[in-house]
């Protein structure tokens, strides 16, 4: 699989901080991109935001304005999902990159950065997907493992799709295994099972006992 690293591009050089307003209005209406980065001799200083570039005052500078750039970033050996983190805390579709001694090296971008998930094989490789409910105090990630492997099951990927204060729903992909035999196993240690499965003995014999029932009571 590519390393994420391949995905640090430099299509679009920094923004220095010296750089007019007025040009760098011009930059975002020329591209995408909801940030840019700025560097002030070299160094990384924050991320400027296209929204808020169109409010200011196009002869004044970028360090004019220093106080509304975002500082956030990726470090260049952070994992995808830190990667991910990072554009989802920030609500932006560019990431700044920096080594380990804060050496500016380009910029990951959203976009290719969905396309590296999509290769993992979570996504890519063939596979049946489950979403389980569980209270919050009795979820276990190391009990979800145990019920996928104890019934030949390949755990390909786990997260937790949804939360609130007192219960969780995790998204698991499995490989191989009887997707049944894990669905009944869920349901004896007591969690809900979210999604719908055509493989699922228990609900199709609920919807036969269903179907046999309506029509007893329409004769």
């Amino acid at each position: 699989m590519t390393e994420i690293t391949n995905y640090i591009t430099n299509d679009y050089k920094a923004i220095d901080s010296q750089e007019t307003i007025a040009k760098v209005q011009d930059f975002f209406v020329d591209v995408s991109f909801s940030h840019f980065s700025v560097l002030n001799e070299g160094i990384y200083i924050g991320c400027i935001a296209a929204d808020d570039v169109e409010t200011f005052d196009t002869d004044k500078k970028i360090a004019d304005y220093k106080y509304t750039l975002e500082g956030f970033f990726a470090r260049k050996n952070m994992i995808w999902l830190d990667v991910l983190e990072v554009f989802a805390k920030n609500h932006s579709n560019i990431v700044p990159v920096l080594d380990e001694n804060n050496l500016y090296l380009g910029y990951y971008e959203l976009e290719d950065i969905v396309k590296f998930f999509h290769e993992t094989p979570f996504l890519k490789e063939q596979g049946g997907i489950i979403v389980v409910e569980k209270n919050l105090v009795d979820y276990s990630m190391s009990q979800i493992a145990q019920i996928v492997e104890s019934n030949n099951g390949k755990l390909l990927g786990l997260f937790v799709s949804e939360a609130d204060a007192l219960k969780l729903q995790i998204t698991i992909k499995i490989a191989v295994g009887s997707l049944n035999d894990i669905i009944q196993t869920f349901r004896r240690y007591n969690y809900e099972i979210i999604s719908e499965h055509n493989e699922d003995n228990y609900l199709n014999n609920l919807k036969e006992r269903s179907e046999y029932l309506d029509k007893y009571l329409n004769i």
